[in-house]
């Protein structure tokens, strides 16, 4: 008769600040969490590079790593267009053999100690599971939209000037200095972006073969403007090398396939930003009309992206939204400082916060589009939440009156509710173009 296997008292294990020489070791957990596929060599040589020691740490069980967290220094655009410190937690997981032993609790209890201690307002994170960092005072606050343009049916409305952007393919690695100046003047102008660090550049230009599943290479084209009426077009690798500043490009991939009435391809639009509405616009016409394609496959683009309002029928365009950025503020009194807030608001919040007990108890707010202040009072509150809620509502995505119908906000005085909801709004929807 074979023996059972049995839970057995867990042995102690060691939470410490991750060693260089240990980084293997600790990566390999983090792989085996997440189902074992290897990376690329390309994907692991990047992501040590961007490793950030002295702010990731491991949960040691002997010479075993059984537990991984990590904590990029990012800079995160808030509503009013300023650039927050925020910590990106990331690399989070427990290996399969330690679970239900308080490891996960342990890391997120040290890391927002950490964050604290480090001074940065707010902790940011996308979540495999959502459900699992609610309890740790994380509130969804962006949203991705998802979809897939029947380029067959669905036909473009440019604006004018259109016809006056120049296009030309570029190889996305000889350009990639010309694309970062783009997105870096994208930064400001929306809540939810981050500032790319140096080595982030090379992020969007990842492009391992064993991953492209019957796909293309990453290809790249830019939008240059360019002076009188000369029709758009699109110049190959041998031709015209003079021309004006790049204001957009895209980055994309092709993806082949054919059935018995012809070609079918499929555009997989990695990166699209521009400058300005015609850029922006010659970008998206050109995707619509790559021979042998019958579709856009779109994985994160903004909610309120303005192709959207360019396509001739939004029905066959197979929209979906999912969350995406993950909210949590480490220090109330200084996340509601770094935002602005679009009508004057004056608002006393009642926040509980037993995760983090030094955010808990009343905060009045007080501020508008030049500027905020919110300081610790006595005074009645108008309105209670949690932290989580606060998070969610942070960058002006999901509003509190939201909030309020689901019975996560309490409203304590009449007319607070919908005084502070409007106020934390955002003119642009929040989005996170890329992930960490």
């Amino acid at each position: 008769m074979g023996t059972v296997a049995r839970n057995t008292p867990a042995e102690p294990t060691e939470l410490r600040v991750l060693r260089q020489d240990e980084w293997n070791t600790w990566y390999d957990n983090l792989v085996n969490a997440f189902g074992g596929v290897p990376e690329s060599p390309e994907e692991r040589e990047l992501w040590s590079r961007l490793t950030e020691f002295d702010r990731s740490l491991g949960v040691w069980d002997g010479d075993a790593c059984v537990g991984t967290a990590g904590a990029f220094s990012f800079r995160l655009t808030v509503p009013g267009g300023a650039s927050v410190p925020a910590a990106g937690i990331t690399m989070v997981s427990v290996a399969a053999t330690h679970r239900r032993r308080g490891i996960l609790t342990s890391m997120m209890r040290r890391q927002l100690d950490d964050v604290r201690s480090w001074g940065e307002p707010l902790a940011v994170l996308t979540a495999s599971e959502p459900v699992i960092y609610g309890r740790f005072g994380y509130g969804t606050a962006t949203m991705r939209t998802i979809a897939e343009i029947d380029t067959d049916r669905v036909r473009l409305s440019v604006p004018p000037g259109t016809d006056d952007v120049r296009l030309r393919y570029a190889e996305p690695a000889a350009v990639r200095d010309q694309c970062e100046a783009v997105y870096a003047r994208q930064v400001a102008g929306r809540p939810g972006m981050t500032a790319r660090r140096p080595g982030w550049e090379d992020l969007p230009l990842l492009d391992p073969e064993s991953e492209r599943e019957g796909s293309s290479p990453l290809r790249c084209v830019v939008a240059e403007r360019i002076g009188g009426s000369e029709a758009t077009s699109v110049e190959g690798g041998g031709g015209r090398r003079e021309g004006g500043e790049v204001v957009g490009y895209t980055r994309y991939f092709v993806k082949p396939e054919w059935d018995v009435q012809g070609p079918k391809g499929t555009v997989l639009l990695r990166d699209l930003e521009a400058l300005d509405p015609a850029s922006y616009a010659a970008l998206w016409r050109f995707l619509f009309d790559i021979d042998l394609t019958r579709k856009i496959a779109l994985r994160s683009r903004p909610v309120d992206d303005a192709w959207q309002h360019l396509v001739s029928d939004i029905r066959r365009c197979g929209i979906q939204q999912v969350d995406s950025l993950h909210v949590r503020l480490v220090e109330v009194g200084a996340a509601l400082e770094a935002r602005t807030y679009q009508t004057p608001v004056d608002v006393v919040f009642e926040v509980a916060d037993a995760f983090c007990p030094w955010n808990e108890g009343s905060w009045r707010l007080t501020g508008d589009a030049k500027g905020a202040s919110c300081k610790r009072t006595s005074e009645p509150a108008d309105l209670a939440l949690s932290v989580r809620e606060l998070g969610s509502a942070y960058l002006g995505g999901v509003s509190l009156v939201s909030l309020a119908g689901a019975g996560r906000v309490r409203e304590l005085r009449a007319g607070a509710l919908a005084e502070a909801s409007l106020a934390f709004g955002s003119t642009v929807a929040p989005w996170l173009p890329h992930g960490f």
